[in-house]
């Protein structure tokens, strides 16, 4: 790798000082697509529930990157061979995994384009960035794609046991406060070694293997699906879907270009253009929040008071439940509001929806964790380890909820 002509360090709370290895990432890191990441939070609305959870992107980018850089150390000591292009291709590809995410993340994967993931914006990005870096992230993207072949490669990218997962989970415990939900990232990295180009774990970390997905399971629940953050990200989904309704209709809305911009136009990914990426490279969390400060004095009742409820954090009531929930209840509460309000029916499914969420903490029918035995043998760590609720993990568990006002209480 080509040594970047000053020292580049960045101060991290949770690592100290990560390095920054070349010229081409310090680029990239320098690029007006990765400092828009400052602008991306990196747990949307969670910190409605968790007042530290401010955190972006752009920390856990680094993050990841950084613990690519002790995965890539400790595989080389084991004497798994990786050459200095291959290294530089897989902290590119770390570096920019999350680069195509929208405002909020998450919450608006499909609010702003049309059925869209996040990783095919990321490669969009990456493929544009190739083009002004003259072909340097060509390996990056194919490790990204998971079309190099060397496979392990792709696994520490993207994978069940891969760097991304290893920092969000003690990034966002971190900065949440919810000790339960830390892990030894270290410690699973320095278990970690390759068998016929497959990434596994040694039989000796299987404990931690073991900690990590109880405390992905942990903090799904607990966090990333809280009841209350779920119901803040289904209102700012219904925010934007009835900001786009008025615009259909010819009602004047005030927001930024960018986000103007796809309130107008329905963008699919047969439609993701150079123009519409450039669009998407001008979107942040700003654009949201300042609309949201204007859209609660809007005319329109709807929009106005569910932008409120955001900014001023007064929030739905939500019921969750094991099992679906009776529509009676539904209608129910969907007449209250109606009368309280004097709404139409289209308009009072704005403030009483029901809906589901779903988790599985590991999934052994894809991209398994492998352990490896003393005796050479692979093993699905589901089948590995001794913890009884290991194999329980890899059903999905569904949860049912319905969300209304609390003026109906």
């Amino acid at each position: 790798m080509i040594n970047s002509n000053k020292l580049k360090i960045f101060n991290d709370p949770i690592y100290g000082f990560i390095r920054i290895p070349s010229t081409l990432i310090f680029k990239l890191i320098e690029d007006p697509y990765f400092q828009r990441l400052r602008r991306i939070s990196q747990m949307g609305l969670s910190y409605m529930v968790y007042p530290g959870a401010h955190h972006t992107r752009f920390h856990h980018a680094l993050g990841s990157m950084h613990l690519m850089q002790h995965a890539i150390q400790v595989l080389r000591f084991k004497g798994v061979a990786i050459s200095e292009e291959e290294e530089e291709g897989l902290l590119v590809a770390i570096l920019l995994h999350d680069i195509g995410h929208g405002p909020f993340s998450h919450a608006m994967e499909n609010s702003i384009v049309e059925g869209i993931s996040h990783e095919h914006i990321s490669l969009l990005f990456m493929q544009e960035l190739n083009q002004k870096f003259n072909g340097s992230l060509t390996l990056a993207i194919e490790i990204f794609r998971g079309e190099y072949s060397r496979r392990f490669l792709n696994q520490l990218v993207s994978s069940q046991l891969d760097m991304d997962r290893m920092d969000y989970l003690k990034r966002d415990s971190f900065y949440t406060g919810v000790a339960e939900g830390s892990i030894n990232a270290e410690r699973l990295i320095s278990m970690l070694n390759v068998v016929d180009n497959e990434l596994v774990v040694e039989e000796k970390g299987i404990y931690s293997v073991e900690k990590f997905l109880i405390t992905r399971r942990f903090m799904y629940w607990q966090v990333y699906l809280h009841k209350t953050g779920l119901v803040a990200e289904q209102l700012l989904i219904r925010i934007l879907k009835r900001a786009r309704e008025l615009l259909g209709k010819g009602m004047q809305i005030e927001c930024s270009e960018a986000l103007l911009f796809f309130m107008k136009n329905r963008v699919f990914e047969n439609d993701f253009t150079a123009e519409v990426l450039d669009q998407f490279s001008h979107l942040d969390d700003i654009d949201i929040l300042s609309a949201l400060k204007q859209w609660q004095y809007h005319d329109d009742f709807v929009l106005s008071k569910l932008s409120g409820m955001i900014i001023n954090r007064e929030l739905l009531s939500i019921k969750m439940k094991n099992s679906p929930i009776a529509s009676k209840k539904i209608e129910e509460q969907s007449e209250k509001i109606k009368n309280l309000y004097g709404l139409s029916e289209e308009e009072t499914a704005y403030f009483v929806f029901a809906g589901k969420i779903g988790n599985r903490a590991y999934n052994s029918e894809f991209q398994n964790i492998n352990i490896l035995k003393k005796d050479g043998r692979l093993k699905d760590v589901a089948k590995a380890s001794d913890h009884l609720n290991l194999k329980t993990f890899s059903k999905k568990v569904l949860k049912y909820y319905m969300c209304y006002p609390k003026e109906t209480i």
